[in-house]
């Protein structure tokens, strides 16, 4: 039986494909918990990632830093979201980007090498492999359309309907740079909004 970080993992894993008991089993000898305090790093930009995890609590930012020290928020990751620089894990290469709490947090996190002969298994991991992946492009090709296409407002009001709640959460100012424009215009443009 999971226990509930494990039963998390599960639940989110099942919503892609039905798995049998005993690879889940597998599963969960695959993760282990990994507590992170607010402000430590999953990852560093630099770094060679090895690790794939999921969020149990917490929220974590994944963002870029230039040669002139600015911060690009590429994405946050609440809860029951895997977290990982999947190019960089690919690769075998130095990650592009630094992964950090922004509170205190919980995930499962599992060696990915380990994570890849467990997906070589049984099928229903190649049909999960192949949901998640649908689903990570999407997002991608979502969040570059956004940026590209959408004013401020706009890309404020899909910032709330995706991330439910994390603007209260979340520090004003990863939110503007998530968005791409100054603190001062995201306080003009929540003007415009009546508070929940």
């Amino acid at each position: 039986m999971s226990t509930p970080p494990y039963l998390q993992l599960n639940t989110v894993l099942q919503n892609f494909a039905e798995i049998p008991a005993d690879e889940i089993q597998k599963l969960n000898q695959t993760f282990y918990p990994l507590p992170l305090t607010a402000g430590e790093f999953f990852i560093q930009a630099g770094d060679i990632p090895w690790q794939i995890g999921f969020v149990i609590s917490g929220i974590l930012r994944l963002y870029y830093v230039n040669s002139s020290g600015t911060e690009f928020i590429k994405s946050f990751c609440p809860e029951k979201h895997f977290v990982a620089a999947y190019s960089a894990l690919i690769l075998k290469q130095p990650a592009q980007f630094s992964i950090e709490a922004l509170e205190d947090s919980l995930l499962l996190v599992a060696d990915y090498d380990k994570f890849t002969q467990l997906c070589a298994g049984h099928s229903c991991w190649q049909t999960i492999k192949h949901k998640f992946l649908e689903a990570l492009y999407l997002k991608k090709e979502k969040r570059e359309a956004e940026l590209l296409l959408d004013d401020a407002t706009t890309r404020y009001q899909k910032f709330l309907a995706e991330y439910p709640h994390l603007d209260h959460r979340v520090r004003q100012y990863h939110i503007a740079s998530y968005l791409g424009i100054s603190p001062v215009s995201l306080s003009r443009i929540r003007k415009n909004f009546p508070p929940d």
